[in-house]
């Protein structure tokens, strides 16, 4: 069935998709769970702000949140051109832009989903191993990570499936650049604008649902663990 046979142009963007969204994830995992336990456990001038912040991506248009990047982290971008002065690394229309654009979308959710997470420990277990004399770096790592591990994992499944749909700040950003920043919804946005484009545009399409359910499967299943973990029924 030829029809169901990925070409090596959709091959490739399905590919780049899940390399730029595995490194999207992996480097925001940690300011994630960083920025969820602060927000969760911590109380500061301007935290309503800062929460602001970090969801702000859900709610702007993606063109916006891309064109502020391509401000701050192109080549000649506040920050972008005093990052290459130092260290010779370039976000502007290569993989590692598709990467960050990709993150920046994806953080509130991982965000979200970790600090639920945090917010749902037994603080009494915490006092307990303060108590036993825990410091605060071991009573993360015995105590409090054990339990929130589930709300990480739900967060990075929802983050990487966020990050493998993401479209407008990455076209917005680094371009539509075939083998370097065309992942699969550019690949399905190309393909529905040349003639005899559609039957790939439909296998990339079907593609997409298929990941983004598998995702949202897994996540809700962790999600359902994670509750019963919590309510001490597992």
């Amino acid at each position: 069935m030829d029809i169901f046979k990925l070409t090596p142009v959709e091959l490739e963007a399905l590919r780049l998709s899940l390399w730029i969204s595995g490194w999207a994830v992996l480097g925001s995992l940690i300011p994630g769970i960083l920025m969820a336990w602060v927000l969760a456990r911590k109380q500061f001038p301007g935290k309503a702000l800062v929460d602001g912040l970090v969801h702000l991506p859900l709610v702007l248009p993606p063109v916006v949140t891309g064109y502020t990047l391509l401000l701050l982290m192109g080549r000649r971008g506040m920050v972008g051109s005093w990052l290459y002065d130092i260290t010779g690394l370039t976000f502007a229309f290569n993989w590692k832009g598709a990467a960050l654009a990709s993150a920046v979308m994806a953080f509130p959710l991982l965000v979200r989903a970790v600090r639920l997470s945090i917010e749902g420990v037994d603080q009494g277990l915490e006092q307990a191993a303060r108590t036993l004399g825990a410091g605060p770096v071991d009573l993360f790592f015995t105590v409090t990570l054990p339990l929130i591990l589930p709300g990480i994992l739900t967060g990075v499944i929802l983050a990487f499936a966020r990050s493998l749909s993401e479209f407008g700040a990455t076209i917005t950003f680094v371009s539509n650049i075939p083998g370097e920043t065309r992942t699969l919804p550019l690949a399905l946005y190309t393909l529905t604008q040349v003639p005899d484009g559609e039957a790939g545009a439909m296998r990339l399409c079907v593609i997409s649902v298929i990941v983004a359910l598998i995702a949202l499967m897994a996540s809700e299943v962790l999600a359902r663990r994670m509750d019963r973990r919590m309510k001490g029924e597992t």
